[in-house]
C-alpha cells in the first residue's frame, strides 16, 4: 500500500525519564524496650524527648513494648509511655495489661522442684548464697537476703526459704515468677558464670543488677521467648522488630530481634554482642534511634 504524499510523517516523541525515588524503608511493627539503663534515665524516669518519641512511634503503628526484669507492680507507673499497653515482666515471666491495672495475661512460672535444686546446687558451690522468691503477689525474702529492693529497704529475710516454697505456704498459690540469688562476695558476672554451671536446664539464669544478684527463671523462660510468642500471636516477624538493651538479661532479645540496639552504657558482653550502638539512656539513645526510623520510614 502507497501513502499518499498529503500524510505528514509521523511526529516524533520524547520521552523524559524522571529520577528514580528511593524507596522508603518500612517501619518496624513493634519495639521492644528494656527500662532500666535503657529507655529510662538514671533516676527512673521517662525524659520528654524519649516520652515524645515513643508517643509518635504510636502514632506510626508502632506497637511499644516495655520488656523488663521488673515485677509488674514497678511497671504500672510507666503506664502512660507503654503504648501498646501491655508489658513483658519479670524477664518473661509474665505479660500484663497496663491498661487495667496490670492484670496477668499469662505467667511461665519456675517449677518449684526446679528451684529447690537449683537452691541445693548452688549453696554447693556458692556458699553464703541468699534467697527471695518473686511471686505474683509481690517478693518474699529468705533468711539472710539483704534488703536490695525498694519496697522494704529495712527488713532482712528470716525465713528458711524452703518455707516459702513449701506447699502449705501462703503464697503456694501464686505462680512462682523468679528465683533471686545473692551472693556478698562474688563478682557478678563470676556467680553467673557459676551459677550456669551448675543449672543442668532446670532454669534460665541471667542478671541486670550491679551487684552480684541472680535472676532465675522458669527453663526455656526469657525475654527473647517470651517476646517471640507475643510477636507470633500478632502476626509480627522478628524482621519486623526493634529492641533496645544493656545488660546480660537482654541478649537473648538482642540477638533475636531483626534490629537490635546496645546502649552505649551498655556491659561489655552485650556491646560485643550486638552490632548495631545507640547513645546511653542519659542521652535519650531509644529516642535517638526511634527519630531516625521515622524520619526514613
Amino acid at each position: 500500500m502507497t501513502v499518499p504524499d498529503s500524510v505528514p510523517p509521523p511526529v516524533a516523541r520524547t520521552l523524559t525519564l524522571l529520577p528514580r525515588q528511593p524507596s522508603r524503608a518500612a517501619l518496624p511493627r513493634l519495639i521492644a524496650t528494656d527500662l532500666d539503663g535503657t529507655l529510662l534515665r538514671a533516676n527512673g524516669t521517662v525524659s520528654p524527648r524519649t516520652a515524645a518519641a515513643l508517643a509518635a512511634a504510636a502514632r506510626a503503628g508502632i506497637e511499644v513494648l516495655f520488656v523488663t526484669g521488673r515485677p509488674a507492680r514497678w511497671v504500672a507507673p510507666l503506664r502512660e509511655h507503654a503504648h501498646g499497653g501491655l508489658a513483658i515482666c519479670g524477664n518473661g515471666a509474665s505479660v500484663i495489661d497496663l491498661r487495667r491495672g496490670g492484670a496477668l495475661l499469662a505467667a511461665r512460672p519456675l517449677p518449684v522442684g526446679n528451684a529447690l535444686a537449683l537452691i541445693a546446687a548452688l549453696r554447693a558451690v556458692a556458699p553464703g548464697v541468699t534467697f527471695a522468691v518473686e511471686r505474683l503477689g509481690g517478693i518474699h525474702y529468705a533468711t539472710g537476703y539483704p534488703p536490695l529492693h525498694e519496697e522494704d529497704p529495712t527488713v532482712v529475710g528470716v525465713t528458711p526459704v524452703e518455707e516459702l516454697l513449701a506447699d502449705d505456704s501462703p503464697y503456694a498459690g501464686q505462680p512462682l515468677l523468679k528465683l533471686l540469688a545473692h551472693h556478698r562476695t562474688l563478682g557478678p558476672d563470676a556467680f553467673l558464670a557459676l551459677a550456669r554451671s551448675v543449672a543442668a536446664g532446670r532454669g534460665e539464669i541471667t542478671r541486670s543488677s550491679p551487684t552480684a544478684l541472680l535472676e532465675i527463671s522458669g527453663p526455656g523462660v526469657s525475654k527473647a521467648s517470651t517476646l517471640a510468642l507475643h510477636c507470633a500471636r500478632r502476626g509480627i516477624t522478628a524482621q519486623q522488630v526493634v529492641a533496645f538493651g544493656d545488660m546480660p538479661n537482654d541478649l537473648e532479645m538482642l540477638g533475636w530481634a531483626g534490629r537490635a540496639y546496645a546502649m552505649a552504657n551498655a556491659h561489655p558482653a552485650v556491646l560485643a554482642g550486638t552490632a548495631r550502638r545507640t547513645a546511653s539512656h542519659q542521652e535519650d539513645g531509644v529516642a535517638v534511634v526511634i527519630e531516625r526510623l521515622l524520619a526514613r520510614g
